[in-house]
């Protein structure tokens, strides 16, 4: 998944490194979700290899490097997993429902516009 311009900041230096390593060697091309992602599309390890068809779309895999507690600073091998970007999306769902609220809150005031109090 790309990174946003204002958090690439938020990664370390070697984030390439890092993520190449963690993908290719660690998870050996292969998705290491565990069913941590909630999907509850598969038992045990996700099926989804790099640059294969994707079980259940048939779209191509590409994996990607989540950061287990959303906390890009904090990228130890303990926080850091290989998922297909399905497994990626569905395990940070609620993580970017709350950061995108966030963001339009923050729009909003900047524009000066404020929430309606109904009561």
């Amino acid at each position: 998944m790309p990174i946003r311009p204002e958090n690439r900041n938020r990664y370390p230096a070697d984030w390439k490194a890092i993520s190449l390593r963690i993908r290719t060697i660690r998870a050996a091309d292969r998705c290491e979700c565990m069913g941590e992602c909630g999907r509850g599309t598969h038992t045990g390890r996700c099926p989804n290899r790099q640059d294969q068809p994707a079980y259940g779309t048939g779209s191509k895999v590409q994996l990607t490097v989540a950061h287990l507690d959303h906390t890009p600073e904090h990228s130890n091998d303990d926080n850091l997993r290989a998922m297909c970007q399905g497994c990626h999306l569905h395990y940070d769902r609620d993580h970017h429902r709350e950061t995108a609220a966030a963001t339009r809150r923050a729009a909003r005031e900047a524009s000066g516009q404020t929430a309606l109090d109904i009561t």
